[in-house]
């Protein structure tokens, strides 16, 4: 009996010594996005928590119950954010507390998050800041770049995922929210050294943002385009290749699609129409007006992004030669023509490792940008410099040269020869150097413009007696129709590029 009671008090005390410390402060991270600074305090177990301002000095206190803290908070980077210092200590018995002594006044919001495949439980605390404008201002480009100053078309690129959210998990632990920031960087840095065109980064680091921050910066830039950069994943290694997406009002053009658009919006629910004032309308012509833009933006959409697909089809393979459609939160915007790029597999061993190749991203990124300034040399938006150009036939266009640029990359971007490259600069060889700038011999005509035919394939015809009549090389028809050997069957069409 003596025995039972030991046991039964030794029994207690555990339960109580566990209840008291229910949870640990393991570490604590930081990240810091244009509007809002946030702290993840990474956790044994979920927690309570109270948040309070306090001022003179200004002040937030986060109290924990029934924690303990083993994080180095003095690890933190917080140089560029309002917090000044960050102080800790036991509370209590059984909680803590933690204090952020601040330069800047802030709005603070907390919640948690449970675990996913990456991090246990989490408390999240974001700093947003107060009175600050985040919204960069337009930058026209100097008198000699933009004829009679015309404006520049706008097109802001949204890198997928971010900060707590990863995104998909791929081959060597590759992360979608790292890829997409890499491909997005390289379409700003081409997209910028477009004469008439300039790009808005909406994630420029790692950070996370709602589905509703992404398309309001967008708006806020005025943009004229916006594409999603995302990178897919599947529960078995073998699928892999490209995909372009556009909205659809309806349902799903694929199951694979839908499906898509499901993940992705629940990662936020928060949608919009755009800049379309609405408000003091009557409900009837509100309706209207929304399912008549949305309608033409969604047309603009498929049209862009079959210019892209066929400049993506030359550098990469395409698990879908057609725009894909479905309800995606992220591309509900009335007035902006918009597409979600899902640029490979990152399960697939064969796109994991393009998708981690800079070489790879920039020609992919370069296709992507050819495949929009195509579209926009079709249908450039009045009073941009595109515009102007097309309809006045104005000066050559220029390039200033990028690091990793080649001669003939920058030719193939452009559709001009390497010869007519070369005769417009006086140049003697092949050699150009970074921030050589160039004049590109025709203006702004892109690699995307380039027009194709179809050939259907009769009874008896090869591939090498097509490319033959074509006068183009076999390599190129393979590449421009993404065929794995020279097998091709009766009724097939080709696509036969024109130049």
């Amino acid at each position: 009996m003596r025995y039972l009671k030991t046991l039964f008090i030794a029994l207690f005390c555990c339960a109580v010594t566990s209840m008291a410390q229910a949870a640990v402060v393991e570490s604590v991270r930081s990240y810091r996005a244009p509007e809002y600074t946030r702290l993840v305090f990474d956790l044994s177990a979920e927690v309570k928590h109270e948040i309070f301002t306090l001022d003179n000095p200004g002040r937030i206190v986060v109290d924990l119950s029934d924690v303990s803290l083993n994080a180095d908070f003095s690890s933190l980077d917080i140089a560029n954010t309002p917090i000044t210092n960050i102080r800790s200590a036991p509370r209590n018995t059984n909680d803590a507390r933690v204090v952020f002594d601040l330069k800047n006044k802030v709005q603070p919001r907390s919640f948690l998050l449970e675990p996913n495949d990456q991090y246990g439980n989490r408390l999240v605390i974001d700093f947003y800041d107060s009175g600050i404008s985040t919204v960069k201002p337009v930058v026209r480009r100097s008198s000699d770049e933009i004829a009679n100053d015309k404006r520049d078309i706008v097109v802001a690129i949204s890198a997928g995922h971010g900060g707590e959210d990863p995104g998909a998990i791929g081959v060597k632990r590759l992360q979608e929210k790292k890829v997409t920031l890499a491909i997005s960087r390289e379409i700003e840095k081409q997209i910028n050294s477009t004469p008439g065109y300039r790009a808005v980064m909406v994630r420029d680091g790692d950070y996370g943002m709602t589905l509703g921050q992404r398309t309001r910066i967008a708006h806020q830039n005025n943009a004229d385009f916006f594409i999603a950069i995302h990178a897919d994943s599947y529960k078995s290694s073998s699928a892999r290749g490209t995909t372009v997406y556009a909205l659809s009002q309806r349902g799903a053009t694929s199951q694979q699609a839908r499906l898509l658009a499901e993940k992705e919006n629940a990662a936020d629910l928060i949608g919009g129409v755009g800049t379309v004032k609405l408000a003091d309308m009557d409900e009837d012509l509100r309706s209207v007006l929304i399912d008549l833009s949305m309608t033409a933006s969604i047309a603009a959409s498929l049209e862009a992004g079959n210019k892209i697909i066929y400049s993506l089809g030359q550098v990469t393979r395409m698990r879908r030669t057609n725009v894909e459609q479905a309800n995606f939160v992220v591309l509900r915007s009335a007035d902006i023509p918009s597409l979600l790029v899902e640029s490979g597999y990152i399960t697939n061993p064969t796109d994991a490792s393009n998708l981690d190749s800079s070489a790879w991203r920039k020609r992919f990124a370069g296709a992507i940008v050819n495949g929009i300034t195509g579209y926009f040399y079709d249908t450039p938006p009045r009073g941009t410099y595109i515009a102007w150009h097309k309809e006045n036939g104005g000066p050559p266009a220029s390039y200033t040269v990028s690091r990793g640029d080649t001669l003939s990359e920058i030719a193939d971007r452009f559709n001009v020869s390497m010869s007519a490259l070369k005769q417009a600069n006086a140049m003697n060889s092949n050699n150009i150097r970074i921030g050589q700038k160039l004049t590109i011999p025709n203006g702004l005509v892109s690699a995307a413009s380039i027009s194709f035919v179809e050939h259907t394939i009769a009874r008896g015809e090869t591939l090498s007696e097509i490319a033959s009549d074509y006068s183009i090389p076999v390599a190129r028809l393979r590449e421009t129709n993404q065929l794995n050997s020279d097998t091709i069957r009766i009724g097939q069409v080709l696509k036969i590029p024109s130049s």
